[in-house]
């Protein structure tokens, strides 16, 4: 028994230090020790050509708001996985009954192109492919009248195409957050969807609600299910602001939080333990 726990162990650090070691090479402002001693679990998605999406539960087990917060959802966006990755430190040092799920690099494939694409390995902008009411017209008009077919934002075939959306929608009826953070990159603004008030500032950043997109992760999480999303865009998608008003930023939220928003009780029944595997 000892010794299949001890293969156990070290096959996490090994899972834990390869993924650490293409992060560290890769994003901005993130040692090497941040990433390990974010301790990021393999869940059971994979990316289009078979990359690992990890997650990370802090506090996994409490009474408090769940908050679900994503970043890497456009690949060429490298500030805002980095972001997450703070974000975990944060989560970590912090006494709270909040329940914190991670997903730092939702688009791998995105992420470690030779370049960086904010698309998928299929070439679809993970952020319009998420099922809204009406998708199947909306969506494809948009894109065809209103970005000309622009390639970097084509929506896919149909809602939920992509193994990536197909997890994160998986992600969000098993979780049941109260709250979503998605962080993107580089308008240097902060937006918000949703049925409660948002908060006005984080840190540097002011409210300046860009619209409403068929498909995108605010309209169906904020709008449709209720779930409020609050939408980080970093000022670069290159560097992250510094680590001072990183921590300003995480601060600002939690307050908004504080004042703003309620636990809910899950379902009876209702499974919110992540997807991971061994």
């Amino acid at each position: 028994m000892l010794l299949v726990s001890a293969i156990l162990v070290v096959a996490g650090q090994a899972i834990s230090t390869s993924v650490c070691d293409d992060f560290y090479a890769r994003l901005p402002n993130v040692k090497l020790e941040l990433c390990t001693n974010a301790k990021l679990q393999a869940s059971a998605a994979r990316s289009v050509k078979g990359r690992t999406i990890y997650v990370r539960d802090v506090h996994p087990i409490g009474n408090g708001l769940r908050i679900l917060v994503i970043g890497g959802m456009h690949g060429d966006e490298l500030s805002s996985t980095s972001m997450a990755l703070h974000w975990i430190a944060l989560a970590q040092a912090e006494s709270s009954q909040n329940q914190w799920r991670f997903i730092p690099a939702l688009n791998p494939d995105g992420l470690f192109s030779r370049p960086s694409r904010r698309v998928n390995a299929n070439g679809v902008d993970l952020n319009r492919n998420f099922p809204t009411p009406n998708w199947d017209r909306e969506a494809s008009d948009y894109w065809i009248n209103k970005t000309l077919k622009d390639p970097r934002r084509w929506p896919g075939k149909k809602a939920l195409s992509e193994p990536e959306t197909k997890f994160l929608y998986a992600e969000m009826e098993r979780f049941k957050p109260n709250l979503i953070v998605s962080i993107h990159a580089p308008y240097g603004v902060l937006d918000f969807d949703g049925p409660t008030m948002p908060p006005t500032r984080l840190g540097r950043l002011y409210l300046d609600q860009v619209g409403v997109f068929p498909g995108s992760l605010g309209n169906y999480g904020g709008v449709h299910k209720g779930m409020p999303v609050v939408t980080i865009e970093l000022s670069s998608a290159q560097r992250t602001p510094s680590d001072v008003e990183i921590k300003r930023m995480w601060h600002d939220l939690r307050q908004w939080m504080d004042n703003s928003l309620t636990p809910t009780k899950p379902a009876p029944g209702f499974n919110q333990t992540a997807q991971t595997t061994p």
